[in-house]
């Protein structure tokens, strides 16, 4: 049986995170419960002036082991997990001398934040809670008779409960925190398995947990029929999901997708090289560009695929200026993602109210390690973040023409480029920015013929005398398995290009790259974008 109200007279508080600890603990006194709580928490209650007693009072057993054993008493749990209404377990209360424990706070060991902060194994183990979710759950459990609380944003709408029923709560918030609770030691024990198959190197554990924290619900997913909302994983890699939002509307779940994607893109172009560009559409690139600045690179961007352009995702690796923000105002644009905006940037965007920025005082990492999963029916797919990094000095050169420097750096350019592109992908790079761009074709030779056909498009929209394909050169993101493909891009100016290699007919595809005088390297690694 739950009881639809129940008086919180007796409550136990033991948090790692103080804040807010006093104000509650106050709270809480003024309205006659009997405080409860361990160490340090009960140290910053008594230190506040009010009266607490320590758990080891009510066990008889005092604290040891450096605080491993303190709650981990019968006297604790059965405070916590006596039903009120059966006979039995209240005259087991009575026999054993245990008290009504109404209300838990607790908050657990940082573990998650020790692992961020780069702690070594023996830091991490000593940062996993025990007693904290022993009784976290077993509250839990017994939501019908007990309040828990185990994060911070709770404290007040805990007492508003109070203030409402009479020092009460009622069973629907009970739910409501019990489900919040079982989240929480789930969510603490999926970083726990997660860090630890890490750390002993196994790749491939019996059973893997995932879990996230609520940041925001969505008003609809990718479609307005379908619910979202957008969770965080605790990954401090900047991006979407540490960014500061300083204007528009909330983000949406498209907006989301696609701003990572610009930001994880934008994100192969070292700084220290010079600004970069990236305009996305539907996750797909519909242009990147480098430039001696932020302007001059936006523009050479925006100039691949003006169509596309509108009502796209812009990043930058790089500062947003002023000037950079009154052309990107220039059209219609759903988010611009930097690790930083000047305060003129930010006032040119002021005037745009449904143009959201965000910064992310820095870019992430593309070589670092990381997991990524996608969901399947029954299931899921988990693999390392597509790291791979190739130099100039990993290139092969295949054919007689060698290419030139110029050639060279074009081609790693749209290498970095044809990474984030989905598959088939075909990109096509000239002078340090994107000319054409074909992605998502099942036939490798439509990709480059779409690229090319948007190539002749903008060439006819800007005025240019020809497409800016003729003498590009193209990148493909896993091997031609046919001529047809690079004689296409062939046709379409290319002069060099850049593919992973390793079909069964590499030869054919060599000599057909040595009889039309292109040059041609291998990256022996390909990148799959499904």
């Amino acid at each position: 049986m739950h009881l639809e109200h129940v008086k919180i007279r007796r409550a136990l508080l033991s948090v790692s995170d103080k804040t807010g600890l006093v104000e509650l603990a106050t709270a809480l006194d003024l309205k006659g419960v009997e405080l409860l709580s361990t160490g340090g928490t009960a140290k910053a209650i008594r230190d506040a002036g009010l009266p607490v007693r320590d758990v080891s009072e009510i066990t008889n057993f005092p604290e040891m082991m450096d605080g491993r054993v303190k709650t981990l008493h019968p006297m604790v749990h059965g405070g916590l997990l006596a039903l009120r209404d059966n006979d039995d377990h209240v005259a087991a209360m009575r026999e054993h001398g245990i008290m009504e424990i109404d209300l838990l706070v607790v908050n657990l060991y940082p573990f998650e934040e020790t692992v961020a902060a780069g702690g070594d194994y023996e830091q991490c183990i000593e940062n996993i809670d025990i007693g904290g979710p022993a009784m976290i759950r077993a509250a839990a459990k017994n939501h019908g008779f007990v309040s828990v609380v185990v994060d911070v944003d709770d404290y007040h709408p805990l007492l508003q409960q109070m203030d409402a029923h009479d020092g009460a709560t009622d069973l629907k918030f009970r739910q409501k925190m019990a489900q919040t609770a079982y989240a929480r030691t789930g969510a603490y024990d999926a970083a726990v398995s997660t860090w630890m198959a890490s750390a002993i190197g196994e790749t491939a554990p019996r059973r893997r947990a995932i879990a996230g924290t609520f940041v925001q619900e969505m008003r609809y997913g990718e479609n307005p029929h379908q619910a979202a909302s957008f969770y965080a994983n605790g990954d401090t890699r900047p991006g979407v999901s540490t960014a500061m939002q300083h204007q528009g509307k909330a983000l949406s779940y498209n907006n989301i997708n696609d701003t990572d994607a610009a930001f994880e893109l934008v994100a192969e172009f070292d700084p220290a090289n010079g600004p970069a560009v990236a305009i996305i559409k539907h996750a797909n690139p519909c242009g990147v560009a480098t430039g001696a600045t932020f302007s001059a690179a936006y523009e050479r961007a925006f100039q691949c695929d003006q169509t596309s352009a509108f009502g796209g995702i812009i990043a930058l690796n790089g500062t947003l200026d002023g000037e950079t923000a009154e052309q990107i105002c220039q059209i219609f644009t759903e988010v611009v993602i930097a690790p930083n905006a000047t305060d003129e940037a930010k006032k040119i965007f002021a005037a745009k109210k449904n143009l959201r920025l965000l910064t992310t005082g820095g870019l992430p990492d593309v070589r670092a390690v990381g997991q990524t999963w996608r969901q399947v029916s029954g299931g899921y797919l988990i693999q390392d973040r597509d790291n791979g990094f190739i130099g100039l000095d990993d290139l092969q050169i295949v054919t007689e023409r060698k290419p030139t420097d110029a050639e060279m750096q074009d081609m790693l350019f749209a290498w970095k480029v044809a990474k984030h592109v989905k598959s088939n992908a075909i990109v096509y790079v000239k002078d340090g920015a994107t000319v054409g761009v074909g992605a998502g074709q099942m036939s490798r030779v439509d990709s480059t013929r779409i690229a090319a056909r948007k190539a002749q498009d903008m060439a006819d929209a800007i005025g240019l005398p020809q497409p800016l394909t003729i003498g590009s050169v193209v990148a493909s993101d896993a091997f031609f398995p046919f001529a047809d493909g690079l004689l296409t891009a062939a046709e379409a100016g290319a002069t060099a290009v850049i593919q992973p290699g390793g079909s069964m007919r590499d030869a054919e595809v060599i000599d057909a790259a040595n009889n039309a005088g292109l040059a041609m390297v291998y990256t022996g690694m390909r990148h799959f974008k499904h």
